[in-house]
């Protein structure tokens, strides 16, 4: 597992001081920072990304097709318009974060290509000390912030996850993650095999099959798809009737949203009638006589894991016309000239596409310090997942699964916002969040209930999360349909906030 390490920069420079500072210039930071902008105006701040643009996950991930797997009515800001097809490819959703930027003047906040190597926390100050270098020049960059808005993500940018098989070095052909995908790559005739069965691996099957030779996505176990047209309905109609874009978005997102809420309570409470509609979609296009019940049909109920939506069915219209084809098994070994299942059935490959996950990253690599001791963040509880027991001056962005991950960045937005701003009314340098008398034998659970939702990546790491309670204040509880009215309702003198 990679750690967060200090790292010695080349050159010093003075200390610049911000009110704020947020973390990463992908979906939420760029959210994030036009908030701060709207609601607290004069409120000095500084975005410290990565990389050498914005973009998050959207720049990341470069692989042939990326797309949402969120419709982009939602996934966008409740403050900007979408006017495209609700499932977006990589460069429309990158179009649409650059016009945020540009009409909102947020580019002359935003620092690239400075990487954060620590964040130290003093109470004699009451600030943050952040220590960074610019990834082209290796110059040291030293900050000070009154506030920390940690809007990284979740997952290591740098590196996919990647289970360890045997005989890995004996394949003759060229192994690739999509999270690191090579630019130099030609699949043209050539035999591909992509490892996993999640929205990155049903992604690429259809957008590679034409070039290859042949496309197998290769699964342990299958998992859950949606499948509809790219389009919505009413957004079509309305346009038709030219309504301003601004009521188009609102009507669509508040459609999108109460019948994503529907179906997820369906979810839990007739799983089997679920599972029976999502699974006859995919036996219409595919005919009776595949074997659906092998390579579609999970073994868990539906919302465990995260559903893709597949648009216009591209993944199993693919599999029907022959370009591409499923196998479900486990893999024994690599050889030579593919894998060996542990069937006995030897999958002959050229290109091997592990589309196996992420690797967790809570807190973005970063060396964390309170008062000169290391942060150890799985040891902290949390408050309704974006605040965190013993952490001062800190909000962690931290989005949906069953919804749009955007959903909850304009919640925590409005939130940190409003703590800024009664902060100031108090006079208050300092705030943290501490279990109160009456939450002291609260039973303290992992982060998130495995029987709820356990995807892979998750299950891996969950050490490396903050723990929650069994109320809802001290957890984070991926209801999206429940947060947007308590959030905004937190009573910011409850016992829970210590202010100093």
């Amino acid at each position: 597992m990679n750690v967060a390490v200090r790292t010695q920069p080349t050159t010093q420079q003075a200390t610049e001081h911000f009110d704020v500072l947020i973390v990463g210039a992908g979906i939420s930071g760029i959210g994030s920072a036009y908030h701060l902008t709207k609601q607290l105006p004069g409120t000095s701040f500084v975005i410290l990304e990565t990389k050498d643009s914005f973009g998050g996950t959207w720049i990341t991930h470069r692989y042939p097709g990326i797309r949402s797997d969120s419709d982009l009515h939602t996934f966008g800001y409740r403050f900007k318009p979408w006017v495209g097809p609700p499932i977006a490819t990589a460069d429309e959703i990158l179009a649409y974060m650059n016009d945020v930027i540009e009409e909102n003047d947020l580019g002359k906040h935003i620092r690239y290509k400075h990487k954060i190597n620590s964040a130290s926390w003093s109470s004699e100050t009451n600030l943050w000390t952040i220590e960074a270098v610019t990834t082209d020049t290796g110059e040291a960059k030293t900050f000070t912030a009154k506030f920390l808005w940690m809007c990284q993500g979740y997952y290591r940018h740098s590196e996919g996850y990647t289970p360890e098989w045997k005989g890995t070095d004996k394949f003759k052909g060229r192994i690739v993650h999509p999270q690191t995908w090579p630019e130099d790559i030609d699949l043209t005739d050539k035999k591909v095999v992509v490892i996993g069965s999640g929205a990155t691996a049903a992604t690429l099957l259809p957008n590679i099959a034409d070039k290859c030779a042949h496309a197998t996505m290769l699964q342990r176990s299958p998992t859950y798809f949606r499948i509809g047209r790219n389009a919505i309905e009413i957004a079509e109609e309305l346009r038709r009737l030219q309504v301003d874009e601004a009521w188009i978005h609102e009507i669509v997102r508040r459609k999108i949203l109460f019948e994503q809420d529907a179906f997820t309570k369906l979810c839990v409470a007739k799983p089997e009638e679920v599972k029976k509609e999502l699974i006859g979609q995919i036996s219409a296009i595919l005919g009776p006589d595949y074997d659906v019940e092998t390579h579609f049909t999970p073994t868990y109920r539906p919302w465990r894991q995260r559903i893709a939506f597949v648009p216009d069915a591209d993944l199993f219209k693919g599999i029907a016309g022959g370009k591409a084809s499923v196998v479900t098994d486990e893999i024994e070994c690599f050889v030579e000239n593919g894998i060996q299942l542990k069937s006995g059935r030897l999958l002959e490959a050229d290109v091997i596409v592990t589309a196996t996950g992420f690797n967790l990253a809570a807190l973005g690599d970063i060396a964390f310090e309170i008062d000169g001791k290391p942060l150890g963040f799985g040891d902290t509880v949390t408050y309704r997942g974006m605040m965190f027991t013993g952490v001062p001056n800190m909000v962690w962005v931290f989005g949906y699964f069953r919804a749009s991950w955007t959903l909850r960045v304009d919640l925590v937005a409005d939130f940190v916002c409003r703590l800024l701003g009664h902060m100031k009314e108090k006079g208050a340098k300092k705030v943290e969040v501490k279990l109160r008398p009456e939450d002291h034998n609260m039973p303290i659970l992992p982060w998130i209930d495995p029987e709820n939702f356990n995807p892979g990546y998750m299950m891996r790491n969950m050490d490396l999360l903050p723990k929650r309670g069994d109320k809802p204040e001290w957890q984070h509880s991926q209801d999206y349909w429940t947060e947007k009215d308590d959030i905004p309702k937190t009573n910011l003198d409850d016992g829970a906030f210590v202010y100093g």
